[in-house]
């Protein structure tokens, strides 16, 4: 279990909500450890709620600091996922405690501009989908992080590998729609 806290994003907008404040935490951590890694699954906590229910937790993840201003989301990074399990299925498994006010994950992906649509063969499986786009020369990678609270909101961050830049950082709450869906999802058992 790892706490995003000590992680200092380039500095969120001033009048950004605990929302994209810890998605901008979360894309933060996720680029000091590089590309090409696995997909990351976390669970936001209150932070408030946190040191007061969980005062040796907050301190283990550096939150009791006299003084410290901390965020209102805290994410804490889950186990790793099962390797070779296909996305969607292992979120169809999640169940969050009353605790976890929300989720987030990291993905890294390959995208097309959408100029490249029209050029999309027809009917090909997900795999020869996945192979023709890899071999695309407008192909990008891309890293998105994308967060969901219980109450519905969402939120975003998109990092082109390209422009591999806290100041390059795309977000918004509809940039992965398909992802918060599924994100989302995984509160309502």
């Amino acid at each position: 279990m790892l706490s995003m806290s000590n992680v200092s994003p380039a500095g969120p907008p001033m009048a950004a909500s605990p929302l994209t404040v810890a998605v901008l935490e979360i894309d933060a951590y996720a680029s000091t450890l590089g590309w090409d890694q696995p997909a990351r699954l976390f669970g936001l906590v209150d932070t408030d709620r946190l040191r007061s229910q969980e005062p040796a937790l907050a301190a283990q993840l550096g939150l009791d600091a006299p003084g410290s201003s901390v965020a209102a989301l805290t994410p804490i990074e889950q186990d790793e996922l099962p390797p070779g399990t296909p996305l969607d299925e292992f979120l169809g498994t999640i169940a969050w405690p009353d605790a976890v006010v929300g989720c987030a994950m990291t993905v890294e992906r390959l995208m097309l501009p959408p100029s490249a649509e029209a050029s999309v063969p027809e009917k090909l499986g997900d795999r020869q989908l996945a192979d023709w786009v890899a071999k695309h020369p407008d192909r990008q990678e891309v890293r998105m992080t994308v967060a969901v609270l219980r109450d519905g909101a969402r939120e975003s961050a998109v990092r082109l590998r390209e422009k591999d830049s806290p100041t390059e950082v795309l977000t918004g709450a509809g940039l992965v729609p398909g992802l918060a869906e599924a994100l989302a999802a995984t509160f309502e058992s």
